[in-house]
């Protein structure tokens, strides 16, 4: 039986009927160390940009994974923050580079959506629906993140 990858994984979770934040949350479960269940449960009420139309629910996820991913320093919570801060601010800036839109409500208006999309995992699964194509890019924007400071690292 073939393993899915962190991008079908994030795209089944929406075909279940998870949420974009959901969705995107849970496919680092693993990383993470949140159940799917936490994820499931945390990440609940900000799809739809938290019901009110503002930031996507794709991109929340993803934040709240490299928040996850970028723990606290109790010793410096304010250094700690900046860090994490920097993370989020930057995974937004690469998917406003590919939308031109950070909020759901925007998002929303695009009508040729797939034919927008630069996502190499969007494209390599196929994906035509608007919400399946910003969940992938939204783990695959907090995948390359997770890389890029793995390389400065060493």
């Amino acid at each position: 039986m073939k393993t899915m990858d962190r991008y079908e994984q994030a795209a089944a979770y929406h075909h279940k009927g998870f949420n974009c934040c959901q969705s995107v949350l849970a496919a680092f479960s693993d990383l993470t160390g949140l159940s799917e269940q936490a994820c499931f449960d945390i990440g609940g009420g900000f799809g739809g940009g938290a019901g009110t139309g503002e930031l996507c629910g794709a991109v929340i996820g993803a934040v709240m994974t490299l928040g996850l991913l970028t723990p606290v320093d109790p010793a410096d919570p304010a250094a700690s923050k900046k860090r994490t801060l920097s993370y989020g601010k930057e995974l937004q800036a690469r998917f406003f580079q590919r939308f031109h839109a950070l909020r759901c409500h925007d998002l929303k208006k695009i009508t040729d959506f797939a034919a927008s999309s630069s996502t190499p995992a969007a494209q390599r699964l196929g994906l035509t629906i608007r919400c399946d194509i910003m969940i992938v890019t939204a783990v695959e924007l907090v995948e390359e993140l997770l890389r890029e400071r793995e390389e400065t690292a060493q």
